[in-house]
């Protein structure tokens, strides 16, 4: 068996394949840098290179996440604290047992296999250690990219606490192996094991770190959260928000020092990040309006996936061809204007994001921390037509957490965290509506994004503590009735509206939306946080 390795040799390491249950007959190649990892990618066929030199991957049918194909199983110890049903589905002991001895036995056969140990979580007090071990290349490239980077002295100890066994060539067979298809990803919570199969999405690794992280945290005392994260050096801001919501274009502040893009956790010491780099979405990218992410694509080190080349090896970002779905991966260096640590202080302010294509939630909003809760466990956001085949007219989306598919435990356990850290932190929290007004979708334009960016700047920077702040009857948060730069008659939603009765009416159209979303949720949530909930009026 042929070995390489960058740092200590792999007789070495603390953990061998051999803890893992593998005996591989092929080649093995320990924490290989980008550079050689991307080499050996182009050069076993698994990827290409644009024309400046970055790594491009397509990962075929599998351009996104699989939820209906991720399972945790359900054994006892960390599993009995797992929330479950749709999102997070059981499977038997005996099930991951058959399918994990199919994947050692894939692993042990192919002609090589690549290991990279990594950690997650900037902040060494919460750092957990992970291992992925696969058989494609531009997949380790990737995990280096994503996640905590070792120095490869520190790597002779590393004792993973998670290993990912990832076969993404190796398909299920469902009558066989009691999965929903070919594709797997099976979380064993206590034997600190992942397993994944048929599919190349390198999503599907992140994602499965993160999931197990916002489960074992809570329990520490500690808040994981789905969310960007910006800092002025003095306090700290969050962002959290679904797709289409301005999370990224929001939190990429000239001003402010990027703390990370998607996950991070809040300890009793501040806000950390997660991960060590990038995943971005680039369809439609574009150099003027996203200039720092758009050069990452042109830097050797990050990963593409499913991105269109022109005829010259250049991306072409407006092309969808394979998907919308179109991902950069780049190590969190890429980026200059960023905390060196990815770490900062408390936040001052936590920021709610939804796109209201109904026309009702009012630009900008100051929640209670039971409000915040509330908003946060819901989730909103719309979507609108075009978004999807058969959307007509807008419809509401919640997602719990704003990350309802990596959240084990149930929700209010992350929104009792959440009003705590609030409260405990004096920090402020606001509910943003990027979408409409004026009678919405169809009516009106979008809110412009210099509107929205002078609200959130004027809420960040304290602008907004001497203006007048009116209650909202309907959803009882508090609306400012100014803001510079802003037009005064937008901050009321029901004043941009012709007809007052049709505002009513849709108005309350979405406060019983609200309601019946959330009654799945009411079991286990505080009277004050259940108190939050927006009044149907007549």
């Amino acid at each position: 068996m042929e070995t390489t390795s960058k740092g200590p040799s792999p007789s070495e390491f603390a953990t061998p394949l051999a803890t893992h249950g593998l005996n591989p007959s092929g080649a093995v190649h320990w924490n290989l840098d980008w550079k050689e990892l991307h080499g050996m990618a182009v050069e076993r066929g698994e990827a290409s290179l644009t024309t400046h030199g970055v790594l491009l991957a397509t990962t075929g049918e599998r351009t996104g996440r699989s939820p209906n194909d991720r399972f945790i199983v359900q054994e006892s110890g960390l599993a009995n604290d797992v929330w479950w049903g749709e999102v997070n589905k059981s499977t038997s002991s005996e099930i991951f047992d058959r399918l994990l001895a199919k994947v050692q036995n894939h692993l042990d056969n192919r002609d090589a296999l690549f290991v990279k140990d990594a950690h997650c979580g900037a902040d060494q007090k919460y750092s957990m250690p992970v291992r992925l071990i696969t058989e494609k290349a531009w997949h380790a490239s990737f995990f280096h990219n994503m996640f905590v980077r070792s120095e490869p002295s520190e790597l002779v100890n590393h004792v993973p606490e998670y290993t990912i066994l990832h076969a993404p060539e190796l398909m299920a067979n469902p009558k066989e192996d009691g999965t929903n298809s070919g594709v797997f990803v099976i979380l064993a919570l206590d034997r600190g094991l992942v397993i994944i199969g048929g599919t190349h999405y390198a999503g599907e690794i992140k994602k499965a770190i993160f999931t197990i992280m916002n489960h074992i945290l809570p329990a520490k005392g500690l808040l994981p959260m789905h969310c960007s994260a910006n800092t002025d050096y003095n306090h700290s801001a969050l962002f959290f928000g679904l797709s289409g919501t301005g999370k990224t274009t929001l939190s990429a502040d000239p001003g402010r020092a990027l703390i990370g893009d998607d996950e991070h956790g809040w300890s009793d010491d501040g806000v950390f990040n997660f991960e060590g780099g990038c995943y971005a979405k680039l369809i439609g990218l574009s150099k003027e309006d996203e200039p720092a992410i758009f050069a990452t694509t042109r830097m050797p080190g990050s990963v593409l996936e499913n991105v269109i080349l022109d005829a010259n090896g250049v991306p072409n970002f407006e092309d969808g061809t394979l998907t919308q779905n179109t991902r950069g991966s780049y190590p969190i260096e890429s980026i200059e204007n960023r905390t060196l640590d990815s770490m900062a202080g408390h936040p001052k302010d936590v920021v709610f994001l939804t796109c209201d294509a109904f026309g009702v939630l009012p630009p900008l909003s100051r929640l209670t921390p039971e409000q915040a809760a509330y908003h946060f466990i819901s989730g909103y956001t719309a979507k609108v037509a075009g978004t999807e085949i058969g959307i007509t007219e807008p419809q509401a989306t919640f997602s719990t957490c704003f990350g309802a598919p990596f959240m084990p435990r149930h929700p209010s356990v992350y929104a009792d965290l959440l009003s705590s850290k609030i409260r405990d932190h004096d920090a402020n929290c606001w509910l943003i509506n990027t979408g409409w007004v004026a009678g919405g979708y169809g009516e009106s334009s979008r809110i412009r994004i210099k509107w929205t960016r002078a609200l959130l700047n004027a809420a960040l920077d304290g602008s907004l503590d001497d203006v007048i702040f009116v209650e909202d009857e309907r959803f009882g948060f508090e609306v400012p009735t100014t803001c510079e730069g802003v037009p005064d008659e937008i901050l009321q939603p029901r004043e941009t509206w012709s007809d007052k009765t049709r505002f009513d009416n849709v108005a309350n159209l979405l406060a019983q939306m609200f309601i019946e979303n959330f009654e799945q949720y009411s079991e286990g949530c505080s009277e004050e946080v259940l108190s939050a909930s927006p009044k149907v009026l007549d």
